[in-house]
């Protein structure tokens, strides 16, 4: 299964209008009648307001206050509507957290249902049936095509989303990343860490 990655995760900010054109492709492409890699260009384009910068900011305030973290196990959805990201798809929300010993993957087998309020559009990857397929059944191997090796004594849980419930991966903090600030930090947790099929990323070494 080839994927296509990119490191940005965030350009332009898509209007209300652009966002409904946009679910419209993907509808297109579901049912065969549009083009993938084009829809795939246009889910990059998600920033502020749609896209990967808003879950970005519920990890990264996750990481520095254990309030919200607490608030954010006990009821997601209202913990991300505090950051005032709400929305179609983004309702029933369900955080889960990898650790040193537990890696959460992320899938939806039956479709491609999302959290588009925190995540924006789902890259054409997590909608194609390989993906939804292998994850289940080899999530170690789809993990592996995305360049993240886990030991073997770590856990990995595979979540299902579905029409009722939508997860957001919670990702290990950095090492080195103490004392940081939201702003500092976002930088380093990508879509993909969020879905669970990559890690964040590391801290630069011009930063150690």
């Amino acid at each position: 299964m080839a994927h296509e990655h990119r490191g940005d995760d965030t350009t332009d900010t898509p209007s209300g209008v652009a966002l409904r054109d946009q679910a419209l492709e993907c509808l297109l492409v579901e049912k065969g009648l549009g083009d993938p890699t084009a829809l795939d260009v246009r889910v990059g384009r998600g920033d502020v307001r749609v896209g990967p910068r808003n879950g970005a900011h519920v990890v990264a305030r996750a990481w520095t206050d254990p309030d919200y973290l607490e608030r954010l196990r006990t009821d997601a959805t209202a913990a991300i509507t505090e950051l005032d990201y709400t929305g179609r798809q983004g309702e029933h929300m369900v955080v889960v957290e990898n650790g040193p010993k537990v890696h959460n993957l992320v899938v939806c087998t039956l479709c491609s249902c999302y959290p588009w309020p925190v995540l924006g559009l789902p890259p054409a990857w997590y909608k194609s049936s390989p993906y939804r397929s292998r994850a289940v059944i080899d999530p170690r191997g789809v993990l592996a095509e995305f360049g993240t090796e886990l030991d073997d004594d770590v856990e990995v849980k595979v979540w299902d989303s579905t029409s009722e419930v939508r997860f957001l991966v919670l990702p290990e903090r950095p090492a080195g990343t103490d004392g940081w600030t939201e702003e500092q930090l976002i930088p380093l947790i990508s879509r993909n860490s969020m879905i669970g099929v990559e890690k964040a990323r590391p801290v630069p070494e011009t930063a150690a």
